[in-house]
């Protein structure tokens, strides 16, 4: 398989949707899906009455009737559910899923895929967060049924994911060590998903996608190349520039003026050390232009990813009157980004645009009662008697402080979960009719936006991008 040379980062929830992965493969770079969340995403599509019948038309193609016809009669409401109507909740993702839970993730996966797929014969990816370790396997094997081409993966160190790809491949089962705070040393926790036990037939033999980690350093890059589970095809090279999850600084955290953490020579990837594995790797961070990818393929990359270029395209999913309000402001300069330290419950700098009515305002967030009922960010943790639980640091203080969680890590956490799905357009509405704000995420070159909006147009597309970027 021929290289791209520009990747379309996997962004946010439901951000990188079926219709932007698909339209960059179309172009002959490389679209890639956002898989966080995208058991949620698909039933809350459902329940919105599925317009266009493009969800309907995926559930017609998944390889098991019973099971496509299970997930579409628990969601599926015709003509839409009341604008004013809360939607129907999905269970919070565990070591040990329900069956509802796993055949509603892998029935969505494989949607999104198959969906960014049709109508042509190039490769898609699919991006996955190691930090979600619960959901993984199944959003893995859905994808692969689906026929995905690459996996992406990072915010954490996803060596077992390339040894899961063989086995699935193979219609075996995988497992994956799953992290557990206050688990003894040595004591491991299992996630497994068994393909034959679900399909209740004989799994059938799979394409296995190549699978490119999102490293921040050379060291990373080393350990994941020698010590994986299965062979890893890749690396994507990221910065402290770049949007969503960013690795924490190298040693001692330390903040600016600005209350952002402050990045030195030590967070500076060694791009000949990870050439020297022998492996293609891309850039990604503040990459959108021919001089980047000049400069990138220059140090030996196979080209660039790129990611909030392609978040504010026509289309990607984050809600139009946002996007254009993002593109109005970047044009006028007037847009800023702040890498806040503690918005993410995983403890991982997080990248917000700051605007109005959204969660990155004092004002929303303290507004907002803490919720959470989507759980994919929780954390698995050892209760007193031995027993599994799990914990996010924005939940309710009096949950998290009574489930073993440290007060102090309570502060200025914020609901990633229902932020990014409502930027999406797929808020839930609370009891007392009011939307989950939306909370917005960019790269530090949100601000060059403009250079794709020719003229006074308000919105660009995913070919502008490409075009612009590669001359």
């Amino acid at each position: 398989m021929s290289q791209p040379q520009i990747i379309q980062g996997g962004m946010g929830v439901a951000v990188s949707n079926w219709r932007l992965a698909r339209s960059v493969a179309q172009l002959g770079q490389l679209g890639v899906v956002s898989g966080t969340l995208l058991s949620v995403v698909f039933a809350r599509r459902l329940q919105s009455g599925d317009p266009g019948g493009h969800m309907t038309e995926a559930l017609e193609r998944f390889p098991i009737r019973a099971i496509a016809e299970r997930v579409r009669n628990a969601f599926f409401v015709p003509g839409g559910k009341a604008a004013d109507a809360p939607f129907k909740p999905v269970a919070m993702p565990g070591v040990q899923p329900s069956l509802a839970l796993a055949e509603l993730t892998v029935v969505a996966n494989f949607a999104e895929v198959h969906l960014a797929k049709r109508g042509h014969n190039n490769p898609v990816g699919i991006n996955l967060l190691e930090k979600i370790q619960v959901g993984t396997l199944t959003a893995l094997y859905g994808a692969m049924l689906a026929g995905v081409d690459y996996v992406l993966m990072g915010a954490g160190i996803p060596r077992e994911i390339p040894g899961a790809l063989d086995r699935f491949a193979a219609g075996q089962p995988a497992e994956i060590a799953i992290d557990v705070a206050g688990a003894a040393a040595g004591s491991k926790t299992f996630a497994r998903f068994d393909p034959t036990g679900f399909l209740s037939e004989a799994a059938p033999q799979l394409h296995r996608p190549q699978f490119l980690a999102i490293v921040s350093s050379a060291t990373l890059a080393t350990t994941l190349a020698k010590k994986s589970t299965g062979r890893v095809d890749g690396f994507i090279v990221e910065g402290d520039v770049a949007g969503g999850h960013n690795a924490p600084p190298r040693g001692p955290m330390q903040l600016s003026a600005e209350g952002e953490p402050i990045y030195g020579p030590r967070d500076v990837p060694d791009l000949p050390k990870i050439a020297a594995l022998g492996l293609p790797f891309w850039l990604a961070g503040s990459c959108a232009d021919p001089a980047k990818l000049a400069e990138a393929r220059a140090a030996g990359a196979a080209g660039v990813q790129i990611g909030t270029a392609f978040a504010f395209c026509e289309e990607s999913a984050v809600r139009p009157d946002l996007r254009r309000e993002v593109c109005r402001r970047a044009r006028a300069e007037g847009v800023r980004v702040h890498t806040d330290p503690l918005a993410s419950p995983t403890g991982f700098p997080f990248k917000v645009i700051q605007m109005a009515d959204t969660l990155s305002d004092a004002a929303v967030y303290a507004a907002r009662p803490r919720i959470c009922d989507l759980g994919y960010l929780r954390e698995p943790y050892l209760r007193a008697d031995g027993s599994l639980g799990y914990r996010c640091a924005a939940e309710p203080d009096a949950d998290y402080v009574r489930k073993q969680g440290e007060p102090a890590a309570l502060a200025g956490r914020k609901c990633l979960c229902n932020g990014l799905i409502a930027t999406a357009g797929l808020a839930q509405i609370r009891a007392d009719g009011t939307a989950e704000p939306p909370i917005l995420t960019a790269g530090n070159d949100i601000a060059q936006l403009g250079r794709f909006l020719p003229g006074d147009a308000e919105t660009y597309t995913a070919a502008d991008v490409i075009r612009h970027v590669l001359g």
